[in-house]
């Protein structure tokens, strides 16, 4: 009976190849994954301005219960950062390709009370790494423009929901894992508190 031998330097071949192509489709679909969330998040800009341009009088804020998840809720914005993204109902692992979450539990965009919105920190939410206090975070929904004023950012154990409790006051807390660069489920979460400016 003949054994065959691999020789070494063909192994060696076979390895880089597959190598190659593993990352080549890697690569394809972190493109594919971009393109998508940017083409999903122009058709989310352009339905939420629809919605601002038809509605002629306030509207209740639609209950809970009737939203489905990856509902477009609104429109998150940091300037100073660049960030602009659309909030969707919902954090599954679909909705937070797509765009950013709101958090079941919390207070409704458009509600008063603490409102979650929760993003991945390697893409719509990295530039949460350098948000600074009393910058400012604009929401708009089809109702209309809220405002809110930076007061902290932390970082937390990922079971500490006690950020996300009800406020007396209009507030907002945005939620990203952390650290921003860790590859892999990251350990902690990284946390940013803003309360509602009132502008007469």
């Amino acid at each position: 009976m003949k054994i065959f031998a691999v020789h070494p330097h063909r192994l060696a071949a076979w390895a880089q190849r597959f190598l190659i192509i593993g990352g080549a489709l890697a690569l394809s679909y972190v493109a594919f994954t971009l393109a998508e969330a940017r083409l999903y998040q122009q058709r989310a800009d352009r339905s939420l301005e629809r919605q601002m341009q038809t509605q002629t009088t306030p509207a209740a804020v639609v209950p809970v219960s009737e939203l489905k998840e990856g509902d477009v809720l609104g429109r998150l914005e940091i300037s100073r950062l660049g960030v602009r993204v659309a909030v969707l109902q919902g954090t599954s692992s679909k909705t937070l390709r797509l765009g950013a979450g709101h958090i079941a539990g919390t207070a409704l965009l458009g509600e008063g009370g603490n409102i979650g919105i929760a993003g991945h920190r390697d893409t719509f939410f990295r530039a949460l790494k350098d948000i600074r206090k009393n910058d400012e975070i604009q929401i708009q929904t089809a109702n209309g423009l809220s405002l809110y004023e930076v007061d902290w950012a932390r970082v937390v154990a990922p079971n500490d929901v006690a950020v996300l409790a009800p406020t007396t006051g209009p507030a907002l807390t945005l939620v990203t894992c952390y650290p921003f660069y860790f590859i892999g489920p990251a350990p902690e979460r990284f946390v940013v508190h803003a309360h509602r400016q009132f502008v007469n």
